[in-house]
């Protein structure tokens, strides 16, 4: 039965022993790509295990991401994505607040002004790739193998490869041992590792973390 498009889409069989922050981080690197994520919320409760919502801030992107990630092996599991029932049941059922926040507008607008202003405030960075331009990194002659740093702590090989295999002549991605905050990713042409190297530069796995992008000293 379909369910109507929704800024909320709701995903399972998703693998169950990643660890709930570490899956927080890669289902926001994996889905930021497609706009705005302003929430993600995953718990491991029995009832919710394998399961996860991802809210965007556009209905459009919440409807591209289901599109293009439909089946998308996520640690090595299909994922199975569709929209959420109605952002109040379904967030409302896990949080306690988030769908709520609507209905209740109207009646508390006088009364808490200010608290309504904080939650329009996106709970993560945006990673709207028009501000790329402003993000200048020194760089190296074109290589079809890219290198990555300002890493954080907490990246692994299947978030980088989830980021940069959405581009064609992807080939693999290298972490170095004992360093975790740097990485090289190999594409088949320098062309194609450029286009990457554009569309990801200054990108934010975490908040705080802004990658830098360059070519590869050949």
């Amino acid at each position: 039965m379909d369910i109507r498009p929704n800024h909320t889409i709701y995903i399972n069989n998703i693998n169950d022993k990643v660890k709930k922050e570490e899956l927080k981080r890669s289902l926001y690197a994996l889905f930021s790509q497609f706009g705005q994520v302003i929430d993600i919320v995953a718990m491991k409760t029995m009832k919710m295990r394998g399961q996860a919502f991802v809210v965007f801030k556009e209905l459009a992107a919440a409807t591209n991401a289901l599109r293009q990630l439909q089946g998308f092996p996520f640690y090595n599991k299909p994922m199975r994505i569709q929209y959420a029932k109605t952002d109040s049941e379904v967030i409302a059922k896990v949080k306690g607040t988030y769908g709520d926040k609507e209905k209740k507008k109207d009646k508390k607008k006088k009364a808490q002004e200010p608290a309504a202003n904080l939650t329009k405030k996106p709970v993560v960075v945006s990673n709207t790739y028009k501000n790329n331009k402003h993000y200048m990194v020194p760089d190296n002659p074109p290589n079809y193998i890219l290198f990555l740093s300002n890493l954080p702590e907490e990246t692994n090989e299947m978030m980088l490869s989830m980021l940069f295999n959405q581009f064609p002549g992807f080939k693999e991605v290298r972490l170095v041992p004992g360093k975790h905050d740097i990485a090289f990713v190999e594409f088949e042409s320098e062309s194609q590792a450029g286009v990457a190297k554009d569309a990801l530069q200054g990108f934010r796995i975490t908040a705080t973390c802004a990658m830098k992008i360059t070519y590869a000293k050949k």
